[in-house]
């Protein structure tokens, strides 16, 4: 049964997937979630960590409504518009920047669109085509049109994959920025833990295929706990639980740190 539909008030996603499976070749079905089940509430960030393959990008596509063939429930309490960050930008390569983002937000004023582009830096490629930019720009302008709906849930596939380390942090920085000016239910894959740490309230563990949670992590800012503290035991009990869960220990690095 798929079910995704706002209701009540209370202002939360709660994802309940018993089984995903993909039918192969042979007549068989090969299963590649089971028994995922969370709740993040409203204007929270949950970040999903696991190996490769496990089946990740198969739970967003279910959360954002692109595969309704799975069984269990997904319930958006809160509403309203998606936004999604895939893997690749997928922009319109015979459109500008300006008018990729105007696409899916027809109805943003001139205003939004200016603090959004000014925000992220894009300003000066207003009028640019996707051809003429850097993948970190191609990607910059992808977070701008997932903001420029003005989304109530936020879906980010590992938005800065193959990006280098430098650029990669600083467009964190910036999503950080985004999300902290509206604040924006948000889900967040990633294969680096440092990435979730930093952007996320919550970390969910998950197992190698059929992907299954095998831990909810909270991820605390104290004042009296330095970040590399933090980020050293934070890592170092996803080791542990990894390696508890039986990942290959050929994923165990990417499943703890950046890759």
């Amino acid at each position: 049964m798929s079910d995704a539909r706002p209701a009540g008030e209370t202002g939360r996603l709660d994802v309940r997937i018993a089984r995903k499976s993909f039918p192969k070749p042979s007549g068989d079905r090969l299963e590649v979630l089971r028994d995922i089940a969370f709740t993040v509430p409203r204007g929270r960030v949950a970040a999903f960590v696991g190996p490769s393959g496990c089946g990740k990008t198969t739970m967003l596509r279910i959360i954002a409504g692109l595969d309704r063939a799975y069984e269990g429930t997904i319930v958006q309490e809160f509403g309203g518009r998606i936004g999604m960050v895939f893997q690749e930008p997928r922009l319109l390569p015979w459109r500008t920047v300006e008018e990729n983002v105007r696409l899916v937000a027809p109805d943003a004023s001139e205003a939004t669109l200016a603090r959004l582009f000014e925000t992220l830096e894009l300003a000066p490629h207003r009028a640019h085509y996707p051809g003429q930019l850097s993948l970190g720009l191609a990607r910059r302008v992808a977070l701008a049109r997932a903001f420029a709906v003005e989304a109530s849930l936020l879906i980010l596939d590992e938005p800065f994959v193959s990006l280098d380390d430098a650029l990669a942090a600083r467009l964190r920085g910036e999503l950080a920025k985004l999300i902290g000016s509206r604040p924006v239910t948000t889900l967040l894959v990633t294969h680096d833990v440092e990435e979730a740490i930093g952007l996320a309230d919550r970390l969910f563990l998950l197992s190698a295929g059929p992907a299954r949670i095998v831990a909810e992590l909270p991820i605390e800012r104290r004042d009296d706990v330095s970040a590399g503290s933090r980020v050293a035991a934070i890592k170092a009990e996803v080791a542990r639980l990894t390696s508890a869960a039986g990942v290959p220990a050929t994923e165990r690095s990417a499943a703890g740190g950046r890759s």
